[in-house]
Order: structure tokens, then C-alpha cells, then sequence
């Protein structure tokens, strides 16, 4: 009997982390889906034969920025195309972050209200996760006010779920 309880433990632990596992897959690929991260392609030319830039002028002309540092100069003449590369792909990761926490918080309110056990925990954990994973993809870019506000979000989310599934 204490080998089936055992079990029967596993089991219900492999199917949790397994649903928090796909649920955030699925989260992250549905988004990926529905809201493209930019092109690194459509920002950068992939000429076959790149000319050399010699001087400030003809840099400055095609959006390059000029480095005196060298000898006789350098310039990079993606700089730019990077900023504005740069620019798209932080706007994407600030989109993805909010939507991963909706996902999180949802996930966890749904964890609070299921009435089956592994569900509960699952939807729970897979909340947190979220949460998680969306913090680690923006927090470089967020500023300090932001990364307070995420850590109110997601501490406000846990002690809201304890409160109303334990008390």
C-alpha cells in the first residue's frame, strides 16, 4: 500500500511540472506566433561584398558612426541600424514581458479557483513560472521603478494565492 501512495505521489508531481513545463511553451510560442520579434534581416543588408568606408563623410552618409581611435579611422556602419534594431526588439521584449505576467497572474488566480489538486498546483506553479520567465527576458531593459513594480505584481500574485487557498 505504501508503494501505490508512493506512486501515485510521482505520478501527480510528473503530471504537474509536466503541464507547467507545456503550459509555458505554450504560452511563449503562441505569443511568438501571434506577435513576431523584429528581423534582424530586415534591419541589416547581407551584401556578398562589403565596400570599406574610408572616411567620416562617406560613413556618416550611410548611417555609420566614425571612430577617430584608429590610425587612420573606422567606421561602423551599422550603428544606426543597430539603435533602431535595438530600439524594435526592447518595444517587443516590454510586449512579451506584459503578456507573460497577464498569462502568470491569470494562471495563478485559475490555480486558486480549480478544485482539483494537481490542476490547482499545476495552473499555480505555472503562474509563477511565467512570471518568472518574463521578468528574466526584460528585466535587463527595465528600469528600477518597473523592476519594483514586477516584484509587487508577482509578490502581491503569491500572497494573494496563499491567502485565499490556505487561509
Amino acid at each position: 500500500m505504501e508503494q501505490h501512495k508512493k506512486s501515485s505521489s510521482l505520478i501527480k508531481w510528473s503530471l504537474i511540472m509536466g503541464i507547467v513545463i507545456v503550459m509555458n511553451l505554450f504560452f511563449n510560442y503562441t505569443l511568438s506566433l501571434v506577435y513576431k520579434a523584429p528581423d534582424y534581416n530586415n534591419y541589416f543588408s547581407q551584401s556578398q561584398v562589403v565596400p570599406a568606408i574610408t572616411n567620416e563623410q562617406n560613413c556618416v552618409a550611410v548611417g555609420g558612426q566614425w571612430n577617430q581611435m584608429a590610425p587612420q579611422g573606422y567606421c561602423n556602419p551599422d550603428f544606426t541600424k543597430q539603435q533602431q534594431y535595438d530600439v524594435a526588439q526592447k518595444q517587443y521584449d516590454r510586449t512579451i514581458f506584459v503578456a507573460l505576467v497577464v498569462l502568470g497572474a491569470i494562471s495563478i488566480v485559475c490555480g486558486t479557483l480549480l478544485e482539483n489538486t494537481v490542476l490547482s498546483l499545476a495552473f499555480a506553479w505555472g503562474g509563477v513560472l511565467s512570471l518568472f520567465i518574463a521578468s528574466l527576458r526584460y528585466w535587463s531593459d527595465a528600469n528600477n521603478l518597473l523592476k519594483v513594480v514586477i516584484l509587487a505584481i508577482a509578490l502581491g500574485s503569491l500572497i494573494w494565492t496563499a491567502v485565499k487557498k490556505f487561509a
